[in-house]
């Protein structure tokens, strides 16, 4: 298994250099990973304590940011060097203030795994959810470092409990303790033989009840939404195959208003997007040099830009979380339903705790085609009732969930 292993991941390691000369992404991610001893070599504090988080991209940032900035108040003993897989999570996040040192992760080659590890010398390590290295996850216990896994998930149909998988599963039992998000994962888990787990849930649930609590407000977003004649629908990383389910439904309707935030912000899917909407559409980046009777006036206004989602979902009458209607799979709708809003996605969700938890508790409303897209719409604009309902429902579910991060920083010895 290591030798099978090392073979894949210096395979890997070849394309994403033969990659990196076609695509900008791959690039940042390779000049980045390439560079990482160079930056720890320049800033690592020799005299520190230092805690280490990875994750491999934004959405698992968003996970241990509630841990990290917990114990950044609580323990300020220590520093937290973070790190990242995707140059999404690194690009957007590389100037978060809550961490003392942010890079990219080295590919998990044996000799760079035990040279980071080394390097660092951690006094702990926290994986976020999916990340499960066998390289650094077998340095780390060489070392004798605790290590944990937080908010993981796991399902049937992943390699360690396949036939084929038993030997990398052994990888399971290099960390300290896994704190799974439900009983299901700890059942998989404890069918290996990896008994040493806790059920604490989704500290993505602390994470957007923080957010609430910090939200920014937005003049723009009041200006465009105006004093409530019209409703205002916000989708929020929306793909095209999102955007092909409600943008013609809502070209036919004159009574509401539409925010887009698109999951990718480029020029040429701007240019889709204002393609395919009718009447009078505004980009957020040019809506300061518009007088606000012109900004109030317009009925599409699309964000060009990012870190503002989360507190844009706070104006709506209804919102959509994009990727259900994708091969992605549903983003985050639990940054919609914590404002109390009645949050609509595709059928891509199945795999999601969170979307099939909202769902189910009413909150989260599942259009499978743009027929149903429209009944359920239509149904949320005229019966108040049942807009009421479906609002109060979201936001409970939300409240009801919280807590997982104070579950994890009890058990821990600091």
């Amino acid at each position: 298994m290591y030798i099978t292993y090392n073979i894949v991941i210096y395979l890997y390691y070849i394309g994403v250099w033969v990659a990196s000369f076609f695509s900008k992404k791959v690039a940042l991610m390779w000049k980045g990973e390439k560079n990482t001893f160079h930056y720890l070599k320049e800033n690592l504090d020799s005299t520190a304590k230092y805690l280490w988080f990875h994750a491999a991209s934004l959405g698992e940032f968003e996970q241990g940011r509630p841990m990290m900035e917990r114990i950044k108040k609580e323990h300020p003993e220590y520093k937290i060097l973070l790190t990242f897989f995707s140059p999404s999570g690194y690009e957007v996040r590389k100037d978060y203030k809550g961490a003392d040192l942010i890079c990219y992760l080295p590919l998990d080659t044996p000799y760079k795994a035990y040279h980071f590890v080394s390097m660092v010398k951690p006094v702990m390590a926290f994986f976020i959810k999916y990340e499960f290295w066998f390289n650094y996850l077998h340095a780390l216990k060489h070392k004798g470092i605790p290590t944990y896994s937080v908010s993981s998930i796991f399902r049937d149909g992943q390699i360690f409990f396949r036939w084929y998988g038993k030997d990398y599963a052994k990888v399971l039992k290099c960390f300290t303790h896994l704190y799974v998000q439900n009983e299901k994962s700890q059942q998989l888990l404890a069918s290996i033989g990896v008994t040493n787990t806790t059920i604490v849930g989704d500290t993505r649930f602390d994470r957007v009840l923080k957010i609430r609590e910090d939200a920014k407000q937005l003049p723009i977003v009041e200006i465009f939404k105006g004093c409530g004649e019209r409703r205002l629908f916000i989708a929020g990383s929306s793909w095209s195959g999102d955007e092909a389910i409600f943008i013609p439904y809502f070209n036919k309707r004159n009574d509401t208003k539409m925010i887009i935030a698109p999951h990718v912000v480029t020029e040429e899917h701007l240019s889709q997007i204002i393609s395919a909407c009718e009447g009078k559409i505004v980009r957020y980046t040019q809506a300061e040099t518009m007088t606000a009777e012109e900004l109030s006036a317009a009925d599409v206004l699309i964000i060009d830009c990012y870190g503002l989602l989360s507190s844009i979902y706070n104006y709506a009458d209804i919102t959509l979380v994009g990727g259900g209607y994708d091969h992605t799979g549903v983003h985050n709708v639990l940054e919609a339903a914590v404002w109390d809003k009645p949050v609509v996605y595709g059928p891509n969700y199945e795999e999601y705790r969170e979307a099939i938890g909202l769902m189910k508790s009413g909150g989260g409303l599942v259009a499978n085609d743009a027929t149903e897209f429209s009944t359920i719409v239509d149904r949320l604009l005229t019966d108040k009732d049942y807009m009421s309902s479906a609002s109060k429902k979201a936001g409970a579910y939300v409240m009801s969930q919280q807590g997982a991060t104070d579950k994890v920083l009890a058990t821990l010895r600091f």
